[in-house]
């Protein structure tokens, strides 16, 4: 099988070390095996995007000599598919429109006294999962703003076992009731991280999926909807995570780690390449010469 892997950034800033190191375990990757390295760009939020930090990405990527294979795929040119990916998922009977504002979930949570958890905190606890039908679909009617949700555990028996595997944690069985019924869509969002990444790993023939460690649990409820779309399963490396000298993984706020930044303070794309060949240990070296 060939070896077909993606970075897929958002432009909402500028790429740090922990961007460009992403960036660099998938090159390797598909250079190594004389597979391919696609460039995605993540721009499906528009109140965030910027079309200067597009740019910025693929300019810091070429001068660090990252190069990538073919056209540069944006989420924004590709509403459609996700569209029609949602449909599908309404026709499986696997979605619910959800009403419920942040305040709203709060308080019901605080209400229940013990809300499920999962790895990023209290689950959503599936409020307008039991709305009774013509209450739903009067609200629908009335066109109430609402997102989309997944009804995990429909969507978890009507697709059986499931598994994926890690290429450091090997065998996973798959556990998307981890994430509870996320959001796969909402009026200012025509599709979630969650749906858009799946959707676009398909249509790319991504067959080697690298990510941080962050992203692991996601990958459990990424496993579930390729099972119900029909795609084909990539395998998964999710990589190690950058972080400062307090332990903390990096953001794009950590102006002093970014690229351009070190670019300024006379790091030669050599230097940054030898720190990212050192692993993940990499925000305790020098800036630059």
């Amino acid at each position: 099988m060939s070896v077909v892997t993606r970075f897929a950034p958002s432009p909402t800033g500028l790429l740090h070390l922990g961007h460009a190191y992403s960036a660099w375990v998938g090159w390797q990757a598909a250079r190594a095996a004389g597979g391919r390295f696609l460039l995605r760009i993540e721009d499906i939020d528009p109140g965030r995007c910027r079309p200067e930090y597009d740019a910025a990405i693929r300019e810091d990527l070429a001068w660090l000599g990252l190069g990538w294979d073919g056209p540069v795929l944006r989420q924004s040119d590709r509403l459609a598919a996700y569209a029609e990916a949602l449909q599908r998922l309404s026709d499986l009977g696997v979605l619910y429109p959800c009403f419920c504002t942040r305040k709203d979930i709060q308080a019901e949570i605080a209400r229940l006294g013990q809300a499920p958890h999962g790895p990023d905190g209290p689950l959503y606890p599936g409020t307008c999962r039991h709305l009774d039908p013509a209450e739903r679909e009067a609200r629908l009617a009335r066109g109430e703003a609402h997102a989309v949700r997944l009804d995990v555990g429909l969507a978890d028996r009507l697709a059986g076992p499931l598994a994926w595997h890690d290429h450091e944690e090997g065998r996973q069985t798959a556990r998307p009731a981890l994430l509870g019924d996320v959001i796969l869509a909402r009026k200012d969002s025509p599709a979630s991280y969650h749906l858009s990444v799946v959707v676009d790993d398909a249509a790319q023939g991504v067959t080697l999926v690298t990510r941080g460690r962050d992203l692991f649990h996601a990958t459990h409820l990424h496993r579930l909807l390729q099972a119900l779309l029909g795609y084909a399963v990539p395998l998964y490396h999710h990589h190690g995570l950058i972080t400062d000298e307090a332990g903390r993984r990096l953001a794009k706020r950590s102006d002093a780690a970014a690229l351009r930044a070190l670019r300024a303070a006379g790091a030669s794309p050599a230097e940054i390449r030898a720190r990212l060949e050192r692993g993940t240990d990499l925000s305790a070296a020098p800036a630059g010469r």
